[in-house]
């Protein structure tokens, strides 16, 4: 669907104490690489396997699959997305999300079935019917007829920003039954698990979509309209609201990642994202154009490669000098650590997983107090505020992009319960995104603190912010807690008690009653629930919305699937799954238990690994476990079957060519009773005659000392005062304390048969120099033998000091074919030292 997605609906305080997590605790599950879209052949493959199983389940022939959607699972599985057919119509809301293996096996499938009464026979007597009488099945009104009548209702005089639409379907009208448990139950009293949804009878309805602009404001909705009457049945609002250097107006001088083409720079990152409208990650000046139409405009360029002034924009002046670029600046940041969040703890890549790069125009409208994300382009604008200031802070930058996420995923229905899901998920990614930046924006798992868990603070000129996810009802609409009246809510709204839950399932609750941090809800013990902690609890709902979610999922179901994905990653009856529950409890949805045994569970500590290794060669993978009661056993699966005898914590085979594609995991037991278990991740074995890679680079470790290198050629050996990533040599830039230049260089010639192309490094950057301005630089740069700069990969400076090493890696498959210099530049000021220590350097080809 083209959802256009803004932040925000109303304007709705302190820091707070941040709970620490364990970043001890080894990495969950990462998802998969881009997946290849199945051919026509593979779909309807799997098309008639999941018919297969609707016939065990006693559905007619009439039913059947439509594919709507691909992308990654978890690593070496494939997750599809099917909408559920009946007689040829798709059942709207009806869907199965198949999760199926490198062999094309289904592993396991999540569904939102309402095609329970379809088979069933019309009722008579002129009544309503169970089902759609067969004689109805033809419409009355046209597709046309249809969206005629929704724009005559919705805007008459507008204009179309996107092409309308109009799909015949069977739209299920659903209501809320109590299980019989909960018949008697007074309303207030109720849980979100004492109700359930059934489908009170069906309508043959057109689905429109309609995005037009309207008096200056855009005007977006889904309409559902009986086919046969013209009448409207639901409708809802589809207006969803809310490296070179650069100097940040939220974040002071910020690293960003710029291209330099001829002696112009250009805020294209191509290392980040591929294909898109501009082939890679870009920023782009609106120059005002309405927001009822904006046009993305040209990418920014620029004469050097410092950008911005760190100020808010001055309303009328320029949108190209250092004030203007500033807020380009500001969504060059937000979408490179979007970016790098997604892909270096959750493995996934860009927003839909498959790398397809977007963009972010800034300067949209005048004093546009607004951002949003607009599905029909995959791509953000950013007003420049009037009320608020600048909206490109970078929980808001989150936000929006969270929203693609959702809508290449789950897609989450922008109604009722499912709509405040869709609106949670992106303050989740928001202020989640927001930790991993101000801790560096790099490294494996989302930071335990950094982010301030109040949605779009730095943004409001009154210091409230937008929500505060703690305690949802500080904003006077928001509720804290599920009722059965939250469905009738403004999706922002209504996506308040969902952000305590996740709040609570990160950092924990209080019990002291006056608390903004205490839940009634919460009644076993301890009355203070514990929290898991950004990462984990970030970990759990990420594959639950991307793997488990469908577009009709309300908070009685994401109580169910979060459950799920939390099991899957950490054990059944582990600490992890029982703070799922407690967090969902503490919004009245489902039951409290006790914590009692929660330390209890077994966690995975050691992921297994891909290996590729050549035909012949050993493969082994290894898993470890903590937790529970010991000792051990262990089960590894092949493909999802079990592999006889395969009990240690290490499997190894012989690899052969008909190995190749093969997926391992393991399942770790305990030897309590009743037993806890815990599944690992899978690993993938890649196998070919020579292990398929070839490495690039001669003596990236240094260890020959200057071999294969030119330049400043000195700096490189084993110095005191710095250590090396590995072995004992590195090459240490800088270091100087006064007026200086280094640079060493390395001629890679990469095939031009080459499917991938990957450069990797380690650096340790240390400095005396304090404050926020760059004065001693690291730029990393491919040239051509002539010694053109063909791409500036990075540009570090003191800025970027950080303990210890950290790896960096970029894409340099877009030149293959040719023999390219890679450059390490360093550039030192007169004053004050500034160290750049590389090592281990690596261009590996495949």
């Amino acid at each position: 669907m083209n959802l256009r997605m803004t932040l925000l609906a109303a304007s709705v305080v302190a820091a707070l104490p941040m709970m620490a997590s364990n970043a001890a605790q080894a990495a969950a599950q990462l998802m998969s690489a881009p997946v290849a879209q199945s051919s026509p052949q593979e779909s309807a493959g799997l098309v008639a396997r999941m018919a297969a199983l609707d016939s065990q389940r006693g559905l007619s022939a009439d039913h059947s699959f439509r594919i709507a959607s691909q992308h990654p699972g978890v690593v070496g599985e494939k997750i599809t997305r099917a909408n559920h057919t009946y007689k040829g119509l798709r059942v709207f809301g009806s869907e199965s999300v198949i999760v199926t293996n490198s062999a094309g096996d289904i592993i396991s499938e999540s569904v939102a079935d309402r095609r329970a009464a379809l088979d069933a026979p019309a009722a008579s007597g002129g009544g309503r019917s169970a089902t759609i009488a067969q004689a109805d099945w033809t419409p009355t009104l046209s597709a046309s007829d249809a969206i005629a009548l929704v724009v005559k209702a919705v805007a008459p005089s507008g204009t179309h920003r996107w092409q309308p639409s109009a799909e015949l379907l069977i739209y299920p009208v659903m209501k809320s039954v109590r299980i019989p448990s909960a018949v008697n139950k007074a309303e207030s009293a109720l849980n979100a698990m004492d109700l359930e949804q059934v489908v009170d009878h069906y309508e043959l309805a057109y689905y429109v979509q309609t995005r037009m602009a309207n008096h200056g404001k855009p005007v977006y909705f889904d309409t559902m309209v009986n086919a046969k009457t013209g009448a409207v049945i639901a409708q809802w609002k589809a207006l969803q609201t809310v490296v070179g250097t650069g100097n940040s107006q939220y974040n002071g001088v910020v690293p960003i990642q710029t291209t330099l083409s001829g002696s112009t720079y250009k805020m294209l990152d191509s290392t980040r994202g591929t294909g898109g409208t501009y082939g890679g990650m870009a920023i782009t000046d609106a120059a005002h154009s309405s927001a009822d139409n904006p046009n993305a405009g040209s990418i920014y360029t620029n004469s050097s490669n410092t950008w911005g002034d760190g100020k808010q924009y001055i309303n009328g002046g320029s949108d190209t000098n250092a004030n203007g670029q500033t807020a380009a600046v500001n969504a060059l940041w937000g979408l490179m650590n979007t970016y790098d969040g997604l892909k270096n703890v959750l493995g996934w890549q860009s927003l839909d997983g498959n790398n397809t790069a977007t963009y972010i125009a800034a300067h949209v409208d005048n004093s546009y107090d607004n951002a949003f994300y607009d599905d029909g382009c995959k791509c953000m604008y950013i007003g420049d505020g009037s009320s608020f200031y600048s909206l490109g802070s970078i929980d808001v930058i989150g936000h929006e992009m969270s929203h693609g996420v959702t809508a290449s995923t789950s897609n989450l229905n922008y109604s009722g319960e499912s709509g405040g899901l869709n609106e949670s998920n992106s303050d989740i990614g928001g202020e989640m995104i927001e930790a991993y930046a101000r801790n560096g924006g790099t490294g494996s798992v989302i930071p335990a603190t950094g982010n301030d868990w109040m949605m779009g603070k730095e943004i409001s000129k009154s210091g409230q912010p937008l929500r505060w996810m703690y305690k949802p009802s500080k904003d006077g609409g928001s509720p804290d807690a599920w009722s059965s009246s939250i469905s009738n809510l403004d999706v922002h709204y209504s996506s308040g008690p969902n952000n305590r839950m996740f709040y609570f399932l990160s950092q924990g609750s209080n019990a002291s009653s006056t608390s903004d941090y205490y839940s009634k809800y919460l009644v076993k013990s301890p009355a203070a629930m514990t929290g898991i902690g950004n990462d984990k609890a970030f970990r759990i709902w990420f594959k639950a919305n991307t793997t488990k979610f469908t577009s009709s999922t309300n908070y009685a179901d994401a109580r169910n699937k979060v459950l799920q994905a939390a099991t899957e990653l950490y054990g059944a009856g582990s600490k992890e799954a029982i703070a799922v529950q407690r967090a969902y409890a503490a919004i009245n949805v489902g039951a409290d238990i006790d914590e009692t045994g929660a330390t209890g569970g077994v966690s995975i500590t050691t992921q297994p690994s891909n290996v590729t290794v050549a035909a012949g060669s050993t493969a082994s993978f290894s898993v470890g476990a903590s937790g529970g009661t010991s000792p051990y056993t262990y089960k590894w699966y092949r493909n999802g079957a079990v592999i006889s005898g395969a009990t240690s914590a290490t499997y190894s085979l012989t690899a052969q060519a008909a190995d190749n594609g093969a997926v391992f995991n393991a399942v770790v037991s305990d030897s309590s009773s009743p037993v806890k278990t815990a599944t690992s991740g899978n690993a993938t074995l890649t196998v070919g005659s020579t292990g398929g890679t070839t490495e690039r680079v001669t003596n990236g470790g240094f260890e020959s000392g200057a071999t294969g290198w030119s330049g400043t050629t000195g700096v490189i050996g084993n110095y005191s005062g710095q250590s090396a990533y590995e072995g004992t040599m590195f090459a240490w830039l800088g270091g100087n304390g006064t007026t200086a230049s280094e640079t060493i260089t390395q001629a890679v010639t990469i095939p031009s048969t080459a499917t991938a192309a990957t450069l990797t490094f380690a650096l340790h950057i240390d400095t005396a120099e304090t404050g926020s301005t760059a004065y001693d630089k690291l730029v990393v740069t491919v040239k051509n033998s002539a010694g053109s700069v063909l791409g500036t990969l990075a540009t570090y400076s003191n800025v970027n000091a950080a303990t210890g090493y950290q790896v960096r890696t970029f894409n340099l498959l877009a030149y293959k074919g040719q023999t390219v210099t890679l450059s390490f530049a360093m550039n030192e000021d007169s004053s004050l030292q500034t160290s750049f220590v590389v090592d281990k350097v690596s261009l590996i080809t495949q």
